[in-house]
């Protein structure tokens, strides 16, 4: 737990950093004079000094948080945290060992699928079986709902990128067509490039971040789905084990056969009967 947290920690400061970087640099570029650029355009010029502040200020840093998602995502959606493999024989087990009421003690540190549905089944369920059974699967629909809402950022900034880059092309051609009114029509092509390539750039940006987005988030979809769906499988196998613990531990001791009270009463008539034993 203490891993992921400096893990996750550790990229969002890179990510800060490589953000702020970028617009001062950006920002120095962007109004240094002609005499200071050399005539040939680096990547750097070309594809964010260019692009003005739409790219510095908004397009980049969405770009660098969906890439800060992607990893977070990869560390915490995964199958070997979510369900491991054997959970199901290893929560049997338990059950076997320790009855299901202390169930919920031993494995109160796993935070799988399986084990926190079947956790709160047992500790909500109250002995049960239909209620257990609904507490399981609405458990597991909440899991599944809650890492749904946590890769939706990724789907959200996947169709919002390219909105923001269609802006940056309108602001480009609003630009270059009033270069084209300043220069009374006959306007020099170095007087349009500053529009053109805000258009372009923004463009550009757009949908670069767009259509990596968007197969994250197709990608990590599909793999809750998938994990939603195993995870139901191994609960129901683990169901029909706390039923037989839930009727081991409630059902009555047996109580010792007594003797019929016929037989009882013909043994003390024969005793009446019997000749005492002379002193």
């Amino acid at each position: 737990m203490r891993k992921g947290f400096l893990i996750k920690t550790l990229i969002m400061t890179v990510v800060l950093a490589t953000v702020l970087t970028v617009i001062i640099l950006a920002t120095r570029g962007h109004f240094s004079t002609a005499s200071d650029r050399t005539t040939q355009q680096t990547f750097f010029e070309q594809f964010i000094i260019a692009g003005g502040p739409i790219v510095w200020f908004v397009l980049l840093p969405m770009s660098l948080v969906t890439i800060y998602l992607a990893a977070e995502h990869s560390l915490t959606i995964r199958r070997k945290k979510l369900l491991p493999e054997g959970i199901s024989g290893k929560i049997i087990e338990t059950i076997q060992r320790f009855g299901h009421r202390q169930l919920a003690t031993k494995i109160a540190e796993d935070d799988d699928f399986v084990s926190t549905a079947v956790t709160k089944a047992v500790t909500q369920g109250r002995g049960d079986w239909f209620r257990m059974k609904n507490v399981l699967a609405e458990s597991l629909q909440d899991q599944a709902w809650e890492l749904m809402r946590k890769i939706e950022w990724v789907n959200l900034i996947g169709n919002v990128s390219p909105m923001v880059g269609l802006f940056g092309t309108v602001y480009g051609m609003i630009k270059l067509f009033n270069a084209i009114v300043i220069a009374g029509g006959q306007p020099q092509p170095a007087q349009l490039a500053e529009g053109i390539s805000i258009a372009l750039v923004t463009t550009f940006w757009g949908l670069f971040i767009a259509i990596p987005a968007l197969a994250v988030y197709g990608v990590f979809r599909n793999r809750i789905e998938t994990l939603a769906s195993d995870a139901v499988l191994e609960a129901e196998n683990i169901m029909p084990e706390i039923i037989r613990s839930i009727k081991k531990q409630t059902q009555p001791a047996q109580p010792e056969k007594s003797q019929p009270i016929r037989e009882i009463k013909t043994k003390s008539i024969e005793s009446l009967h019997q000749p005492s034993q002379p002193q």
